[in-house]
């Protein structure tokens, strides 16, 4: 068994990871919904640092499927189970409702994973993006997935449902699987991303890594162009924070000029966005990432 790095000590953020707080006026009245709609979303069950600033202009991940995982990533802060509940088939329906009340055009979805169930939560997530289609048929749609295990037809389901960007992450380099990504598989997860291509070349494909777990800056770059080798249009960079002691040490705090030369790595492979720093997330300011990538006229909206 793969040994984790912990330390019995949290390591201080440098400089450049400290900023001020979002006013949190509209973060409650967000926060507010999402409760009365019973929502879980990954800002809150993952501890993003950007949840306060995303809560206050009213952008949240909704995460599918319940609070619990059936992976024990070493990075991520949502609770392990396998003892799981069935679907809500009512969620769907109720992030729909939630988005409308929230006013927005652009829904970022994600789940947990469920490798309990055959198909892997894939039809739930194409129900959802379903209803929020019925709701607001111009609207826009990116979808974070897990890997289904490989499944095919499990991915053909959700790529069958239309959304406008599919995303799923590689997390890390190939070489730190074992201790981060114990249960995935990084050629898999490659193999994922060229399929969704395969099955409808109009969806943008996105996917990104965290830095700071131990990997080198070549390595990164290595990863990156595997994504391009497998069309992968929007890549992603940021720093690993460690959500509590009990998870993967940070190894290393890459600086911000570091990070600007990953988005130059990231351009001159012909990605068509890469968006790098210290604080980006996968799905932090998704809108506006992709509106980098494409215009609105691209999409067909």
């Amino acid at each position: 068994m793969a040994v984790i790095p912990r330390s019995s000590e949290r390591q201080r953020l440098p400089k450049w990871m400290k900023r001020s707080l979002a006013k949190t006026g509209q973060s409650a009245q967000t926060n507010e919904i999402l409760r009365r709609y019973n929502l879980v979303t990954v800002c809150e069950e993952a501890t993003c640092p950007n949840r306060n600033e995303c809560y206050s202009k009213n952008v949240a991940t909704f995460m599918l499927m319940g609070e619990a995982c059936t992976r024990t990533c070493t990075f991520c802060d949502v609770k392990t189970s396998w003892d799981l509940p069935a679907l809500d088939v009512s969620e769907p329906q109720r992030v729909a409702d939630a988005v409308g009340e929230l006013g927005l055009e652009f829904v970022v979805l994600t789940s947990v994973n469920r490798d309990d169930l055959e198909d892997g939560g894939a039809e739930h997530f194409a129900n959802t993006v379903k209803a929020l289609r019925q709701a607001n048929p111009q609207g826009l749609i990116e979808i974070l997935t897990p890997d289904f295990n490989g499944n095919a037809d499990s991915l053909k389901t959700v790529v069958d449902s239309k959304p406008d960007v599919y995303n799923h992450n590689l997390e890390t380099i190939p070489r730190l699987y074992r201790t981060v990504r114990p249960q995935a598989d990084y050629q898999r997860s490659l193999n994922l991303l060229q399929s969704i291509k395969h099955i409808d070349s109009g969806i943008w494909t996105k996917s990104g890594i965290m830095v700071g777990l131990g990997e080198t800056d070549d390595e990164v770059r290595w990863v990156m162009e595997d994504m391009r080798k497998h069309d992968v249009d929007i890549c992603t960079i940021g720093q690993y924070l460690r959500p509590s002691l009990k998870h993967h040490d940070i190894i290393r705090f890459v600086d911000p000029e570091q990070f600007e030369v990953y988005k130059q790595w990231g351009n001159d492979m012909g990605f068509k966005y890469v968006a790098s720093g210290p604080y980006v997330r996968s799905s932090y300011f998704a809108e506006e990432v992709l509106k980098g990538a494409t215009s609105l006229e691209d999409l067909g909206k």
